[in-house]
């Protein structure tokens, strides 16, 4: 593995390295994990890289990576840059014949998500990206009782992500915790909060339900003074075959920490998952008791199964969570390398899912800018 950014002081760098190796698949060798060369090369340091493959830029580091023997050079590259460096980082190293694992959202624009589609493709390489919390055991679960009809016709979706870090920044009490390229629309994109945790929330419904969003009616507002960006979102959703949906998004939600959390309506039964209490599952009848669902039982499908380390009793969490979205890519990718056939039901979030985050960013904020009630769903 190699990594583009993620170094020194960088939250999710390390948590990407942390995921990476939980399983002993994978190892660091390689990387430029800075703009800055100099801390690029004490970010190598701290991960005991060889200092000859810690790089000063990405262009370098594709080049002098692909000019090593097969058996040398690294295998794939984790890409942890800002939103408006993905693009260009994955294309140099998909076009130098390396697979890519990526952050989300996939991509600074739509337009460069379909661009990246149709280089993806030409390369036959592997593209992953990080929408980790379709990698929870229990997600999985929710996932398999809908496939197998155990909830019937799904009637409405409501999927929550409130933050509350950035609500004091309302009234300048806050740390700053978002004054940062996250607010910065020439580094993040044309969303904060929906671009950030509201693509999340709405991969999270579709990965669980398979549907797709046909119209949607969003409100977004920048509640902190000065912002150009969102930091509080509000959507209505039309899905395809008659479903409904609400989708709300806030870093502004004072008092919530990461309350990620769907509940999924169906005319036989519905269910309900918390990403903050993840080992369970709840799913409520209209005739007779809710049933809890836990983590590392017997009883629950083969991908829930599949997707624990440990035994009932002994929680999982956020990284391992992250660690079966880099298994699962581990395993295509080393199929790629070896040149075998692809392992059937390989379950990771590809650059189709990366596409449609990228279309329903651009929806939300084309709904929330006209004056029309519902604005069809942008096509990926």
């Amino acid at each position: 593995m190699g990594m583009v950014g993620g170094g020194r002081g960088a939250f999710i760098g390390a948590v990407h390295r942390m995921a990476a190796n939980l399983d002993g698949k994978i190892e660091l060798v390689a990387g430029a994990f800075s703009a800055d060369p100099k801390k690029s090369k004490l970010s190598g340091q701290d991960f005991h890289l060889d200092p000859n493959r810690v790089y000063a830029s990405y262009e370098e580091m594709a080049k002098a990576e692909a000019a090593l023997p097969a058996d040398e050079r690294i295998d794939f590259v984790s890409i942890v840059v800002r939103n408006n460096m993905h693009y260009a980082v994955a294309k140099c190293f998909l076009e130098h014949g390396f697979n890519v694992i990526c952050d989300k959202p996939m991509t600074f624009t739509l337009k460069e998500g379909k661009q990246l589609k149709k280089i993806v493709e030409k390369s036959g390489k592997v593209f992953a990206l990080t929408h980790n919390y379709t990698g929870y055991p229990m997600v999985k679960e929710a996932r398999d009782m809908v496939q197998k009809g155990k909830l019937g016709r799904i009637l409405k979706i409501v999927t929550e992500y409130p933050q509350g870090y950035a609500v004091g920044d309302i009234t300048a009490k806050a740390s700053g915790a978002i004054d940062s390229w996250r607010a910065d629309p020439a580094v993040a994109g044309i969303s904060n909060c929906i671009g950030d945790i509201g693509t999340h929330a709405e991969n999270l419904g579709r990965y669980i339900t398979g549907l797709e969003i046909e119209e949607l009616c969003a409100e977004l507002t920048a509640f902190i003074p000065g912002r150009e960006l969102d930091d509080d979102g509000n959507v209505l959703i039309r899905y395809k075959g008659g479903a409904k949906g609400i989708l709300y998004a806030s870093q502004i939600s004072g008092g919530d920490e990461n309350n990620l959390n769907i509940r999924i309506y169906g005319e036989k039964a519905s269910l309900e998952w918390h990403q903050e209490h993840p080992n369970e599952l709840i799913v409520k009848y209209a005739d007779k008791p809710r049933q809890i669902y836990r983590r590392g039982n017997d009883y629950l499908c083969k991908a829930a199964q599949e997707n624990t380390r440990t035994p009932f009793g002994h929680p999982e969490a956020f990284i391992e969570a992250f660690a079966n979205v880099y298994l699962a890519a581990a395993k295509a990718i080393a199929a790629e390398v070896e040149g075998k056939k692809m392992p059937k039901n390989l379950d990771f979030p590809n650059v189709d899912d990366g596409l449609e985050g990228m279309a329903f960013i651009e929806s939300v904020v084309k709904s929330s800018k006209a004056k029309a009630k519902w604005t069809k769903f942008i096509k990926a």
